[in-house]
């Protein structure tokens, strides 16, 4: 067995990590899509 498996740091659900980081990203790149956006229709 492995020498890391015996005192993990966290025992919490990496799914759920890999979801709040994938959302994040996407809320994040959303938010710069929809500000580009605004931009672009004033500056007509």
């Amino acid at each position: 067995m492995n020498e890391f498996e015996h005192d993990v740091q966290s025992k919490r659900n990496d799914l759920i990590d890999s979801g709040i980081g994938f959302i994040v990203a996407f809320v994040g790149f959303s938010a710069i899509f929809v500000i580009a956006t605004i931009i672009d229709v004033v500056a007509r």
